[in-house]
């Protein structure tokens, strides 16, 4: 601010006396809300350049062969410009904006002074875990990106001969964290580097970026045009794309293996205690301590267990809550025997919630989704299921992975809860409807409040009951496991980081509350050390959208609406806890009148 009132004062001063009377006079003021307007425009044309593959997801081309910038250098430079946009936006007088205009700013802002704070920490370095990475999503580009023509295939090209030099500073980066000693935990790592070995093929025809020539040939393309892409990519995959995986290969098993932490959470690391606050402001948006949400975590795990009690007596079971588990953990019956049968329950499932969703809801997305099996590489390491976001724009549906290894510890009276919460009515719908809303850009595809994606998708297992999906002891009782297993995270998530837990004490607290297998609850977990403070999300959001409608039945009483409840949560995107309580309490007041 001081150099932009500088450079004005000094215009000033070369101006003729008359020229500045004349200015001062005439010169219009520009309203509060063109300024901000000029803002969101110039934000999101910057998230675009330093996010290029999503801009081509999104339909902008501008960037189409870039791949970003994972250096320390650039994340200094994107901090400094989010502080400059900052300074704008308290440039801006937001009492003169309109009630929407004053939440964009307000909701902007928080988003990049949570970048800016970020950037603060030595652990802004961390670029993958135990389930993700930066070579993990360059393997899935083929499905990422739009192929339908020949400049598409090109730019596709183009992208695979920038990735070697991605990779060097995506490792030199990470190399920071090892120097400062802030690894992850060994035993959270362990397999990590099948992962990356995978992608070293000695056929280029073997590679998953190579998959998109596999598929029929566009029509636009010639025969001629296509022998030679192919060519071309078969090429850089063999000269370019595999080095760059062995070289990474390299790294993680000669540098950063060896350095990895004996400790267990963020406390172990240098600055560790302040990066958990960090983490814990910013995945449940409230100003709550580590000890508050252990307590609430564990009074959360009192009353489910009850619940979990009433279902075990009218199962009719012999035995006590802990033989039930172990009951429901053993039988074979409960388990699939192949993947097929696996990704044929949660395909049928995922129809039949399809035909409840008019039922809960007045929207619906025009984004279809899919189900499609968790990679094989990355599968042994990951959790359950997850859900990755589609695009119309960039003919990329929403997908709901479901993971088909360890078939064993894969048990189907889960999928009910599981499916409604990563495909519909949970987080494909509610980043889909996200995505067509008459939002600025960045609130429909830039803002990063967890605490309201994660917790709408454990409120969306719930639904499962007014679809009537838990039609069983056992899929009720997989039901309240689930929702166990969100309430044990407040526990163990702070008893790893912020208490001193060890692994096998947040293990044992997760076997002894959860109906989960063994394998799950150790993957779990291993996915807690590397990626504090998410678990913490789940249930603070769940509970606020559930106080929330439990308000809206009360006073409402017989002209409570639920679609039209549903549609009110979901109309503003994802927001802080703080704004959804404010915007269901106007829809109430709204309803009254």
């Amino acid at each position: 601010m001081i150099r932009v009132l500088a450079c004005v004062l000094a215009l000033v001063a070369f101006a003729p006396a008359h020229a500045q009377n004349a200015s001062a006079q005439t010169a219009p003021v520009r309203p509060a809300a063109d300024s901000f307007k000029a803002v969101l425009a110039d934000h999101w044309a910057w998230h675009l350049r330093n996010n290029p593959v999503q801009a081509t997801t999104l339909g902008v081309r501008d960037y189409d062969t870039q791949l970003g910038d994972p250096s320390l250098a650039a994340m200094d430079r994107q901090a400094a410009e989010a502080a400059a946009f900052i300074r704008r936006l308290d440039a801006i007088p937001a009492d003169q904006l309109s009630a929407a205009d004053r939440l964009n700013h307000a909701l902007l802002r928080q988003d990049l002074a949570n970048e800016v704070e970020k950037n603060r920490h030595v652990q802004r370095a961390i670029l993958f875990s135990n389930r993700r990475g930066w070579h993990l999503n360059f393997a899935r580009l083929g499905e990422r990106v739009p192929l339908f023509n020949l400049a598409d295939f090109e730019s596709y090209l183009a992208r695979l001969a920038a990735y070697p030099e991605y990779n060097r500073r995506a490792i030199e980066t990470t190399r920071s964290l090892v120097k400062a000693g802030a690894t992850h935990p060994c035993a959270a790592m362990v397999g990590f580097e099948r992962g990356i070995a995978v992608h070293i093929v000695d056929d280029p025809a073997r590679s998953d970026l190579y998959a998109p020539f596999l598929k029929p040939r566009p029509a636009s393309i010639t025969e001629a045009q296509w022998a030679a892409l192919s060519e071309r990519a078969r090429g850089l995959i063999a000269t370019a794309i595999v080095p760059a995986y062995r070289e990474l290969h390299d790294f993680y098993r000669s540098e950063y293996a060896p350095k990895c932490r004996q400790t267990f959470g963020d406390a172990g690391m240098p600055g560790g205690r302040e990066w958990y606050a960090y983490r814990v402001r910013l995945m449940t948006t409230t100003d709550r301590t580590p000890e508050e949400i252990h307590q609430l975590g564990l009074s959360e795990v009192a009353r489910i267990r009850a619940e979990m009690d009433a279902v075990v007596k009218r199962s009719g079971f012999a035995g006590d809550r802990a033989a039930y588990v172990e009951h429901l953990r053993t039988d074979p019956r409960y388990y699939p025997k192949t993947p097929e049968e696996l990704m044929a329950v949660a395909s049928v499932l995922a129809k039949r919630i399809d035909g409840e969703m008019p039922k809960l809801f007045g929207r619906l997305p025009r984004l279809p989704y899919t189900v499609k099996e968790v990679p094989a590489a990355t599968a042994p390491g990951t959790t359950t299921a997850y859900y990755t976001r589609g695009s119309l724009t960039g003919a990329v549906p929403g997908i709901y992975w479901v993971n088909t290894s360890k078939l064993d510890q894969r048990p189907l009276f889960e999928m009910p809860a599981l499916t409604v919460h990563e495909a519909v009515p949970g987080h494909h719908q509610q980043l889909s409807i996200q995505g067509e809303l008459d939002l600025p850009e960045f609130r429909k595809h830039a803002v990063n409040f967890t605490v309201f994606t994660e917790g709408w998708g454990l409120y969306s297992e719930r639904l499962g009951i007014d679809m009537g999906l838990y039609d069983t002891p056992e899929k009720d009782f997989g039901r309240l496991s689930y929702e166990m297993w969100r309430a044990a995270r407040l526990v163990v998530d702070t008893g790893l980081h912020a208490k001193g837990w060890t692994r096998d004490q947040a293990v044992q607290f997760m076997l002894e509350n959860t109906a989960l297998s063994r394998g799950n609850i150790e993957a779990e977990v291993n996915r807690y050390m590397v990626d504090s403070g998410q678990a913490l999300a789940y249930k603070h959001g769940e509970l606020k959208i559930r106080e929330l409608r439990e308000r809206a039945e009360r006073e409402l009483g017989a002209d409570f609406d639920l679609r039209a409840f549903h549609d009110a949560v979901l109309e503003n995107g994802e927001v802080p806890l703080d704004v959804l309580d404010r915007h269901v309490t106007a829809w109430i007041a709204a309803r009254k009148r």
